[in-house]
C-alpha cells in the first residue's frame, strides 16, 4: 500500500502541467540590467586600454565630433542670421512702400472718397485694407488699427489681431518710427496653425487720427529652408566624422600592425626563441625599427651564447677543481687524522695545531661538497628522490642533528608540531639539509635565545618556520641572505664553521621541490625563515599554511599603529605571500 506521502503521478493519457516560470520583480530586472551594463563597460574599458588603434580612433572620433559640431553650429547660425536679416530688410522695405501707397486714403475725410459702385459703402480703412490685401496676396497679412475709431480695426486674411504684440504697439507710439519685433502669428478659427514670424509697425497720420499699420510676415519658408539646411549639415557632419574615423583607423593600422608584430617577436624572443627576426619592408622609420630590432636580437643572441659558454666553463671549472682537490685532500686528510690521533704525544702547541688543522680540513671538505652540489644545480643535473613521509619525523631528525651545536651555544629548541600526521611527498635528504642549514643559521645569529620550530599544514601544502630572536635583518637583506657567500656583517667571523653556501643550496632545494624558501627579519625583532612545500610533488604551490611575519610581531605593530611592510619572496617566486 503506497504511503500517503508518496509522489502522485499523472494518470495515463493526461498531459503534465507545465511548470510556471517564476516572474522576476522589477528590482531584479533592474539589478540584472545594471550588472550586464557594468560587465559590458568593463570589457569596453579593457579593450580601450589594450588597443592603441582603438584609443587613436576614439580620440579622433571625439575630437572630430567636437570640431564638426562647433563648425556646424557656427555655420548654421551664420546662415540663419543672413536669411533672417535679408528677409527683415526686404519686408521692411515692402512695408514702407505699402504705407506710402495707402497713406492717401487716411488724409481725406469720408465725404471725399470716390463714389464708385464698389466703394460707396466702404470707409477709408476698408479701402486701405483692400488695397493692402491685393498687394500682400498670401505672402503676409496686414492689421490696421485706430484707437479713436471704435470698431474700425481691419485685418487681411484670417490673421488674428492679437498677433500684434502689445510691446510693439507701445514702442511704436513712443518712437513714432518703423518698428520690428518677433511674434507668433495666430489665425482665426484655427484655420492655420500658429507660425513664427515678425511684425513691422508704422504710423500714418490722417484726418481721423493716427492709424497703426502692422505688416505680419510669416517665416515658414525660412524655417523649412533652415530645417533642410540643418539636416544637410547633420548628415554631412556625421559622414565627415565617420570618414575621419575611417582614415584614422587606416593610418593607425599602418603604424600599429608593425608595432604588434614587433611586440609578438619580442615576446617570442623573451621566451627563448633567439632566432626570431622581423621582416624589413621599405626604408621608413618602421623599417629602421625592424632593422634595429633584428640587430638587437642578433647581438643579444651572441651575448647570451657567450654568457652560456662562460657559465658552462665556470661550472666545469668549479666541478673539475672540486673533483681534482678530492685526491690531494684525501691524502692530507689521512695525514691529518694520524696527527690528530697522536696529538696527546705532542707538545701543547703542536697538539693545538693538529686540532686546528683537523677542524679546517672538515670545513674544507664541507665546502667542497657544497661546491659540487652547487655545480650540479648549475648544470641542471639535480634530481629528487621522492617519498611520502611524515614531516614531523623530518623535523625531529633535523632538530636532533642540531642539538649538540645548540647545547654548545646555550640555545634551546621550542617545537610546535601538530598532533596528527603531516604527510607530504619530498626528498627527505634535501629537506633535512634545508632544516639543518636554517637551524644552524638561527643558532649562529640567535644570541643564545630560544629558537621556535613550527610545522603547519593545510589541504595543499606544508610549511616549516624557524624563528630566532637574534639581531634580525635590515630592510632589503631578506633576499640577499640567499646569495652565495653573503654576509650581513663582513667583519664578523663564522662561529660554527659554515661555508657560506648553505642558504643558497637550501633555496635551490626548495625550488627543486616546487616550493618557496622565504625570509623575514627586522632589527631587534629577530628572523624567521619559512619553507613551504606542496603536499603532492609536481603541483603548483598557491599559498602557505604559515604566515611569513610572526603573529606576535604583527600584533605588536598593530598595537603601535604601524603597518608591517610587505617583503618579497626570497625564492623569487611571484605570488609567494598569497597564502599569508
Amino acid at each position: 500500500m503506497p504511503s500517503p506521502t508518496a509522489t502522485r503521478r499523472n494518470p495515463p493519457g493526461s498531459a503534465a502541467k507545465p511548470r510556471v516560470k517564476k516572474r522576476r520583480t522589477p528590482r531584479q530586472i533592474a539589478r540584472g540590467v545594471r550588472r550586464r551594463a557594468r560587465r559590458l563597460a568593463g570589457r569596453l574599458r579593457g579593450a580601450y586600454r589594450r588597443s592603441l588603434q582603438l584609443r587613436v580612433v576614439t580620440s579622433t572620433l571625439v575630437i572630430s565630433m567636437v570640431v564638426v559640431a562647433v563648425l556646424g553650429v557656427f555655420l548654421f547660425q551664420s546662415i540663419t542670421d543672413a536669411m533672417i536679416a535679408g528677409r527683415v530688410r526686404a519686408a521692411t522695405a515692402e512695408a514702407k512702400a505699402n504705407v506710402s501707397s495707402v497713406a492717401g486714403y487716411f488724409s481725406v475725410s469720408q465725404n471725399d472718397v470716390p463714389k464708385d459702385q464698389v466703394a460707396l459703402t466702404m470707409t477709408p480703412v476698408e479701402l486701405a485694407a483692400r488695397d493692402l490685401a491685393e498687394r500682400a496676396g498670401s505672402r503676409y497679412n496686414v492689421v490696421i488699427r485706430n484707437d479713436r475709431l471704435v470698431g474700425q480695426d481691419r485685418a487681411t486674411g484670417n490673421i488674428d489681431a492679437s498677433s500684434v504684440p502689445e510691446k510693439l504697439r507701445r514702442d511704436l507710439k513712443q518712437t513714432r518710427e518703423i518698428t520690428r519685433q518677433p511674434t507668433v502669428l495666430r489665425y482665426l478659427d484655427n484655420a492655420r496653425p500658429a507660425q513664427i514670424g515678425f511684425a513691422v509697425g508704422s504710423l500714418v497720420y490722417g484726418s481721423d487720427g493716427v492709424y497703426e499699420i502692422y505688416h505680419l510676415f510669416p517665416l515658414q519658408e525660412e524655417e523649412e529652408t533652415l530645417s533642410s539646411v540643418l539636416q544637410l549639415l547633420v548628415i554631412v557632419g556625421a559622414g565627415l566624422v565617420l570618414l575621419l574615423a575611417a582614415i584614422a583607423s587606416l593610418v593607425t593600422r599602418q603604424v600599429v600592425t608593425p608595432v604588434r608584430l614587433t611586440r609578438q617577436a619580442a615576446e617570442r624572443l623573451a621566451s627563448g626563441r633567439l632566432e626570431e627576426r622581423l621582416k624589413v619592408r621599405g626604408e621608413d622609420d618602421l623599417a629602421r625599427l625592424a632593422t634595429s630590432f633584428n640587430e638587437m636580437a642578433a647581438n643579444l643572441a651572441v651575448k647570451i651564447h657567450q654568457l652560456e659558454e662562460l657559465s658552462q666553463v665556470q661550472r666545469q671549472f668549479v666541478s673539475d677543481v672540486s673533483h681534482e682537490l678530492r685526491t690531494p685532500l684525501t691524502t692530507v686528510r689521512m695525514a691529518a687524522d694520524l696527527l690528530y690521533e697522536a696529538r696527546e704525544d705532542f707538545d701543547p702547541m703542536a697538539a693545538r695545531s693538529a686540532e686546528l688543522m683537523q677542524n679546517q680540513l672538515e670545513r674544507f671538505e664541507s665546502m667542497l661538497a657544497d661546491l659540487l652540489e652547487i655545480s650540479r644545480y648549475d648544470a641542471g643535473a639535480a634530481t629528487l628522490d621522492l617519498e611520502s613521509v611524515d614531516m614531523r619525523d623530518v623535523v625531529l631528525r633535523a632538530v636532533g642533528d642540531s642539538e649538540a651545536l645548540a647545547e654548545r651555544h646555550a640555545t634551546r629548541f621550542e617545537l610546535r608540531l601538530p598532533n596528527e600526521p603531516c604527510m607530504a611527498e619530498c626528498d627527505t635528504r634535501r629537506v633535512e639539509r634545508i632544516l639543518r642549514n636554517l637551524l644552524f643559521n638561527a643558532i649562529e645569529h640567535g644570541e643564545g635565545k630560544d629558537i621556535a620550530v613550527i610545522l603547519g599544514a593545510d589541504r595543499d601544502a606544508v610549511a616549516i618556520a624557524v624563528r630566532d630572536h637574534g639581531v634580525g635583518l635590515r630592510q632589503g637583506e631578506e633576499n640577499m641572505v640567499f646569495d652565495r657567500f653573503w654576509r650581513a656583517d663582513p667583519s664578523r667571523a663564522r662561529t660554527i664553521g659554515g661555508t657560506g653556501l648553505g642558504l643558497a643550496i637550501s633555496r635551490e632545494d626548495a625550488i627543486l621541490h616546487g616550493g618557496w624558501l622565504q625570509a623575514w627579519g627586522a632589527p631587534g625583532e629577530g628572523t624567521q625563515f619559512r619553507l613551504s612545500l606542496p603536499r603532492l610533488a609536481g603541483t603548483e604551490l598557491k599559498g602557505s599554511p604559515l604566515p611569513l611575519v610572526p603573529p606576535e610581531v604583527e600584533m605588536r605593530r598593530s598595537w603601535r599603529g604601524q603597518v608591517t611592510p610587505v617583503l618579497s619572496a626570497a625564492a623569487g617566486e611571484s605570488g609567494g605571500f598569497d597564502g599569508d
